[in-house]
């Protein structure tokens, strides 16, 4: 997979739908981001459940910063940061959208240089119909979400791009 590189400083995306409970839990770290204090260039954005409306913000990034839920058997709330190359190295079980992350990427990496991507996951237990509410163990994860991303994508938009 090629990295653009060039598109304008760092976009961290929200993933997920708020009325299935944990699995909206990109969308409700996202909004919580948009209240942090983050460097210029940064921008934080509600991707919903995904789709192929994202292909765009893919091209307009050097850097996207993905936040999706996870059912991968791991204890609600654990954090995964990937960083990865290929769309095939998306997890498989990555929520439950109609069109899934990979897909995006897989259609985007067919049109043209990609940006670099990191992937942060919480893991979930399962979907909740219908509940717009996070499980204990999943909220827990959100203020270790705005930590990291302050810690270590909070360096502005060039270094974070380097970061692969």
């Amino acid at each position: 997979m090629m990295h653009a590189g060039h598109g304008r400083g760092t976009l961290i995306l929200g993933i997920g739908n708020l009325l299935m409970g944990d699995e909206g839990v990109g969308v409700h770290a996202a909004r919580q981001l948009e209240q942090a204090d983050l460097p210029p260039g940064v921008t934080v954005l509600d991707g919903g459940t995904g789709g192929f409306h994202l292909l765009s913000c893919l091209r307009e990034y050097g850097t996207v910063v993905m936040i999706d839920a996870v059912m991968d058997g791991r204890a609600p709330g654990t954090l995964s940061v990937l960083r990865p190359r290929f769309a095939a190295d998306f997890p498989r079980v990555l929520s439950a959208h109609d069109i899934g992350l990979r897909d995006v990427i897989e259609t985007a990496a067919l049109l043209g240089p990609l940006p670099a991507i990191i992937l942060i996951t919480v893991s979930i237990a399962g979907m909740q119909s219908m509940s717009v509410h996070l499980s204990p163990e999943v909220a827990a994860s959100l203020p270790r979400i705005t930590r990291h991303i302050r810690q270590h994508f909070g360096v502005g938009p060039t270094q974070l791009i380097d970061c692969q």
